[in-house]
């Protein structure tokens, strides 16, 4: 839909391996945001003394921060994702999709792995969101129709 910018119909699940196969759809997220994700770096340049600039295409991991309620389940998911990896001392590889149905498109996420997660949430008159940062191999964009 041309003009529409509408964030609210936006529909996210994620599995993580060896502890939710079967998938889980995030929800539950801050008031002004979603997520925030990094610019994805394709090259990498350098100017020889003589002016010349160089480049070369480089391959880049893109980053990804949810800002979650400290009430939804989703915060739940990521507190015992964290708590696992730290007591495992292993590494959970994630996947996720994310649909944006007024934008029609879809984002594939692959091979992502759990950065680091706020486990305690800050507490002030209320408890306060927390963030959970995915550092994903690939991020690919597609056209999306219900």
């Amino acid at each position: 839909m041309s003009g529409i910018i509408t964030a609210a119909d936006v529909v996210a699940t994620m599995t993580v391996t060896n502890l939710y196969t079967s998938g889980f759809t995030l929800q539950g997220f801050t008031a002004d945001n979603i997520f925030d994700v990094t610019n994805l770096e394709l090259a990498e340049t350098v100017m020889g003394v003589d002016g010349t600039l160089s480049a070369g295409a480089i391959l880049t991991p893109m980053d990804q921060t949810w800002h979650i309620m400290p009430d939804s389940a989703t915060y739940t998911k990521f507190q015992t994702w964290a708590t696992t990896s730290r007591t495992s001392i292993a590494v959970y590889r994630c996947n996720a999709t994310i649909i944006f149905p007024t934008h029609g498109k879809k984002y594939t996420c692959t091979n992502g792995v759990l950065i680091n997660c706020t486990t305690m949430a800050s507490a002030a008159k209320t408890v306060q969101p927390i963030t959970a940062l995915i550092r994903w191999e690939s991020v690919t964009p597609s056209e999306y129709s219900s």
